[in-house]
């Protein structure tokens, strides 16, 4: 059972006037939890056992300091849809993960520049802090926000150059191993994953089939090329989105169209405005638009093959072959 058809929690409490450090520490609580404000004094959580337990702890912690509160279960009949509520959810963790991402590509870039085997512990010490806030940010995104899986990979980056040899990366197959293969990314793809499906069908692997899978069920499937997920074979590197880490392996490096290409899908989806391409806003409306308008997985990439072959040809590269069309 999924935590939407399980319910919520929801929290209300009344904090009194003294001790005055009360609400801070009230408030500090529920951060760390990850609870969501619908009012000033009324908290919502995901409901299972640990945020159940979490939210006793809190009422108890309230009500010993002179306090109220009350932990209801609560299901939304009007005024919030579930998915609503999931989408505030990933927003705030969406915010968390942004701050992270900047710190760690920060720790990369020196992380890159020392460029020795034995990294400074000084380094490691740094590394080793980020991911305990990462692992503590983790905890807390009920949902998967989008932006989890760019900080995941720039940690993983990083602790390769940091620790040599702690993690044995993917195996990277070899452009022979990319024929007729069925590709596996997460669900609700957008610009990079959209893209990057584009690339695999017109550039290296005519004959792709794709499969989504969420997150937590990816490991139930063998046998298929990950993309554009946390230890796939092919996903971001450091400052790389997974468009561009494709791009490398496609024997297409130097064409003019997929380098302009590579440059609006990484501002896209690295939000770090590095190109500031003309086109970038507009391709950035049509791929909103095509994720509005589809939530299946297979239509968003059927939809989304003409754009990025009409804007290849516009930005310098050959002419556009027909795509087979992606099967539901």
């Amino acid at each position: 059972m999924s935590r939407s058809e399980e319910g919520w929690l929801l929290l209300v409490h009344t904090v009194p006037p003294k001790p005055p450090y009360l609400r801070a520490k009230v408030m500090n609580r529920l951060t760390k939890l990850g609870a969501l404000a619908l009012k000033r004094s009324a908290y919502l959580l995901p409901a299972t056992e640990d945020t159940l337990e979490d939210f006793q702890w809190l009422r108890q912690e309230i009500c010993k300091e002179g306090g109220d509160a009350w932990v209801v279960e609560a299901r939304f009949v009007a005024g919030f849809r579930d998915e609503e509520i999931r989408e505030s959810f990933r927003a705030m963790r969406s915010a968390d993960y942004r701050a992270l991402a900047a710190e760690a590509r920060a720790l990369l870039d020196r992380a890159r520049d020392e460029g020795s085997v034995e990294a400074p512990p000084t380094l490691e010490a740094e590394r080793r802090r980020l991911l305990r806030r990462v692992e503590a940010t983790r905890d807390i995104d009920f949902f998967h926000a989008t932006e989890r899986d760019e900080v995941e990979a720039l940690m993983s980056t990083i602790e390769r150059l940091v620790e040599p040899g702690s993690r044995k990366p993917a195996r990277v197959p070899t452009r022979d191993e990319l024929r007729s293969r069925t590709w596996l990314t997460r669900t609700g793809v957008k610009v990079d994953r959209m893209a990057s499906a584009w690339l695999i069908r017109r550039f290296i692997d005519p004959a792709a089939t794709f499969m989504f899978a969420a997150p937590e069920n990816t490991s139930s499937v063998t046998n298929a090329v990950r993309f554009d997920m946390f230890e796939g074979e092919f996903t971001h590197d450091g400052n790389r989105c997974t468009f561009e880490v494709l791009l490398a392996v496609s024997g297409q490096g130097n064409d003019r169209g997929l380098a302009a290409l590579a440059q609006i899908v990484h501002d896209l989806d690295l939000r770090d405005d590095r190109y500031q391409r003309p086109e970038t806003s507009g391709v950035a409306a049509l791929v909103d638009g095509i994720v509005s308008r589809f939530d299946d997985d297979h239509r968003r990439l059927a939809e989304s093959a003409p754009l990025f072959d009409a804007l290849y040809a516009s930005l310098g590269g050959a002419a556009p072959r027909p795509t087979r069309p992606e099967q539901p």
